[in-house]
């Protein structure tokens, strides 16, 4: 066809889309679950086989092929002219390359170079998955530094360097860890969830490589095929991180006369000196429909005028923004020759290749409009359902016998309570979790108490027990006149770990998600994280003013959570976030069970303390008011993490515990120090129960600290825990249990 002809074809095109009615609309949930469905399906560069099986489900009753590198292809009509419209699948992420005698694996990313910022930090201790051989899932975490031993390193590794990427499947071995699914050549993406934020604002990692695919399924959904004039063929390929192979593949079989090619916008990759950052993005969610052109303020022509021309007749918004070509300079492959009339359209991502990626739904559905008027003259209306508030996690019923260890700790970790006010789930979880028989008690400072007494003439020692309730987040300080939040820290954590990913705001009518800001500058080759004592951090959940954050329910004082899910690992190890402390209140509660409601000459307390990570405050409120009571116990044994060195970037002169090998006595913290001959005697109890214990050094505070000035002795507890503060943590549940034992030995015996 001349380029006269084709000229008029798009002139025809246009005027039946401004005279042609509208259709009726479609479901607007049917794009949604689309995206939710895309993203929430890890799809590497390479290893696209699992989605590329998930939409030909989608496209059945389409005719549809696939070829040698998994391109998905439906062609509708037939005759000239002949039009691509592209979609990519693929994500960047990382396939293993080694497994380690001690059972890590170790990774390379895909793609290999390329333009992404922070992408292998905002990877550190954050849960993952792991493809088998057999095509199935497992859960693993990436190693990350603990920040209770941070302080101890003068040069501590940088999780930026590939050499420093370790995961950690639960394995103590190669063996192991292979019998357990792991391979080299097992792609690897980190794990995900599709939140709908306030205003239409959709988060998820990979959303700005799915929403292209999410267009052409809801193209295919509400086309006509006898409405079409000539060829469209849809294809959703691969690898397009990888030199744009399925791209090529697909146009160098196809020979299009046009090609629309629908997806993110590509960084350029820099060349200048290292110092010198790329051309920046201008368009942020909420700029409508986006043309992409090599230099700002290009102007445009040939096809994409002629959509730019049909955007503003239909009063779809459509501007242009920077991205590199879409097919790379050099590379492996001949280039594939595109068509004259070819166009990159895309929406704009906020915090473009990072887990806290977002996009604005109005835009994708814009986006589809502007096509359907260009395929058939007309187009149905998609609209956008607001998003509810996601509700708490119940609290559990009271349940007639002891549960297992690990149901008692899945429950409260998987509850939601930051320290400073925040803790009431989780002590409403843990009272719902104990005996029938216990009667529970809960001080001003919001502790949650159980207490055997055991008689005036008892002549045991006083024995108090305690595990902190709290975990750490962040609490909303104000709503900024942008409607972003303001936040401020409760407790402590490496930077990398929250900035950057999403986040949920716990209101009083639920749950609200939106994502934590990275710092100015992310993007730029020489950032640096902030450091500070009095840092703020900022959180988008959609709302555009103050006004829109309060019809949300989101208030000053409300506390914010990165979300988090107990995973379980190889053998008898758990992956999640909070592990610091919900495996010491777990242990209380397994005790409980174990000891019963009578404890005859005893004399023992069971406190679950809130606000510990802000510098023991629940515990000090105990012991002052059990001290003014005249009822200070003897002994505090203080159940809280040992932070271990058992990772492959720690320093085993410190934090010397092994994952697995049993509970620890905490003899040195940087809180208080246990009297060897107490710290013997704890081992002797252990042996005698045939319950496995460790002992040693290691870093943070412990909550019997609280109890020393009114002459109590601190005997700190614990178990090893790897990646402290980090949403990926990892335990041994076998540690659990040895914990439970010992608490029970120990207020028996003591």
């Amino acid at each position: 066809m001349s380029a006269f002809l084709r000229r008029f074809a798009a002139a025809i095109i246009i005027l039946l889309a401004i005279s042609a009615p509208a259709q009726q609309s479609r479901a607007p949930r049917a794009l949604a679950d689309d995206m939710r469905e895309l993203v929430e399906t890890p799809a590497v560069s390479g290893f696209e086989h699992e989605l590329a099986a998930r939409i030909m489900g989608q496209v059945k009753g389409r005719p549809f092929t696939t070829d040698n590198l998994g391109d998905v292809v439906v062609t509708l009509g037939s005759g000239a002219p002949h039009r691509l419209i592209v979609a990519p699948i693929d994500e960047p992420g990382f396939v293993v390359s080694r497994i380690t005698q001690e059972g890590y694996l170790q990774l390379q990313r895909l793609p290999q170079g390329g333009n992404l910022p922070l992408f292998n930090e905002l990877y550190a201790a954050e849960p993952v998955k792991i493809e088998t051989p057999e095509k199935t899932w497992i859960n693993g975490s990436v190693a990350g530094i603990s920040i209770h031993l941070f302080p101890q390193r003068q040069h501590p590794p940088s999780m930026a360097d590939l050499d420093n990427m370790y995961i950690d499947v639960g394995a103590t071995s190669a063996a192991q860890a292979r019998s357990g699914g792991a391979d080299v050549l097992s792609p690897l993406a980190i794990d995900r969830t599709f939140y709908e934020m306030a205003n239409g604002h959709w988060a998820s990692p990979a959303i700005g490589d799915r929403f292209g695919a999410a267009a052409l399924l809801e193209l295919l959904r509400g086309l006509d095929p006898a409405k079409i004039k000539g060829t469209v063929t849809f294809a959703f390929v691969t690898q397009q991180w990888l030199g744009a192979r399925g791209l090529q593949r697909v146009v160098d079989a196809q020979k299009p006369d046009e090609l629309i090619y629908i997806g993110r916008l590509m960084r350029p990759v820099t060349t200048g000196p290292a110092h010198e950052a790329a051309p920046a993005f201008r368009q942020q969610p909420g700029s409508g429909v986006l043309i992409a052109a090599e230099k700002p303020d290009a102007e445009v022509s040939g096809l994409a005028a002629d959509l730019k021309q049909l955007a503003a007749q239909n009063k779809i918004a459509l501007t242009t923004d920077v991205s590199a070509p879409l097919l790379p300079r050099g590379g492996y492959l001949a280039q594939a020759k595109l068509p004259e009339r070819t166009v990159h359209l895309a929406v704009a991502t906020a915090w473009p290749s990072t887990p806290a990626e977002f996009i604005q739904a109005l835009d994708l559905t814009g986006l589809i409009e502007l096509l359907e008027r260009y395929l058939q003259g007309q187009a149905a209306r998609i609209s956008v359902a607001g998003a509810q508030p996601m509700a708490e996690p119940a609290a559990p019923k009271k349940p007639a016998v002891a549960p297992t260890d690990e149901a008692i700790l899945k429950t409260l970790v998987e509850t939601y309570g930051v320290s400073g006010g925040h803790e009431g789930n989780v002590a409403r979880a843990v009272a719902a979790l104990l005996p029938p028989w216990a009667r529970t008690e809960t001080d001003g400072a919001g502790n949650l108490i159980l207490h055997w007494q055991g008689g005036a003439n008892s002549k045991a020692p006083s024995i108090a027990v305690v595990a902190h309730q709290d975990e750490i987040g962040y609490e909303v300080h104000a709503i900024l006149p942008d409607g972003k939040l303001e936040l401020i820290p409760k407790g402590g954590g490496v930077l990398a770990y929250f900035l950057g990913h999403a986040a949920l705001v716990h209101s009083a009518n639920g749950m609200h998600p939106g994502v934590l800001e990275l710092p100015e500058g992310w993007d730029h080759p020489d950032f640096q994280w902030p450091r500070g004592p009095r840092m703020t951090f900022r959180m988008d959940v959609g709302a555009r003013s103050p006004e829109q954050a309060a019809q949300l329910g989101v208030k000053t004082g409300d506390f914010v959570t990165i979300p988090k899910q107990y995973r379980k690992l190889l053998g008898t190890r758990a992956s999640a976030r909070a592990f610091d402390d919900r495996v010491g209140c777990a242990a209380l509660v397994s005790a409980a069970w174990a000891l019963g409601p009578n404890l005859s000459g005893r004399d023992v307390t069971f406190i679950w303390s809130t606000s510990e990570e802000l510098g023991l405050e629940g515990a000090a409120a105990a012991a002052k008011n059990l001290a003014a009571a005249g009822h200070a116990p003897d002994y505090v044994f203080a159940i809280d993490t040992f932070v271990s060195a058992d990772s492959p970037l720690e320093s085993p002169r410190f934090g010397d515990a092994i994952v697995g090998q049993g509970f620890v006595v905490r003899a040195v913290d940087n809180s208080n120090i246990v009297p060897r001959s107490l710290a013997q005697k704890v081992v002797s109890v252990a042996h005698a129960g045939s319950i496995p214990v460790q002992y040693g050094v290691t870093g943070g505070g412990n909550d019997g600290a609280a109890f020393l000035l009114y002459g109590s002795t601190d005997i700190a507890m614990g178990w090893p825990l790897r990646y402290s503060h980090s949403p990926a943590e990892v335990i041994d549940v076998k540690d659990l249990d040895a914990l439970a034992k010992i608490i029970a030995a120990v207020s028996k015996s003591w």
